[in-house]
């Protein structure tokens, strides 16, 4: 047991450090920890990726994204029968279709019970056509 200044006993063990030794009220315990509002890795490749650059394709200047001009530089490599980048090239392609597999397709059709409601609004509107006339 330990006295503090006002003079009442205070336990000091697991759970209950000195109050001396306590973090303060609004004083951070990890005063140099990451700065709020700093950008991960994450986000970092992705903003680099969409940044602009200037490429040649057949004589004529082009601006295109980071991305779409290291997409273009591979597809080049693979062409010309560079083996890493054939395969590394497939192994996009393959992860491209699985994505695409797992995105849920959207229904062009009507459920039925919208075709109904349609059906009877169509029915109005001649209804009222021929009571005009």
């Amino acid at each position: 047991m330990a006295a503090n200044n006002e003079g009442s006993t205070y336990n000091v063990g697991f759970a209950q450090p000195p109050e001396q030794t306590r973090f303060r009220k609004g004083v951070s315990g990890n005063p140099k920890g990451r700065p709020k509002g700093r950008p991960n890795l994450t986000t970092v490749i992705e903003r680099t990726l969409q940044e602009k650059v200037v490429i040649n394709e057949n004589g004529v200047r082009k601006t295109v994204t980071k991305l779409e001009a290291a997409i273009k530089q591979l597809m080049n490599k693979a062409a010309s029968g560079d083996l890493k980048a054939l395969q590394l090239l497939a192994g996009l392609v393959r992860s491209g279709e699985e994505r695409a597999d797992q995105a849920p397709v959207a229904d062009a059709g009507l459920a039925e019970v919208d075709q109904k409601v349609i059906l009877g609004l169509l029915k109005r509107l001649e209804n009222t056509e021929q009571g005009d006339e």
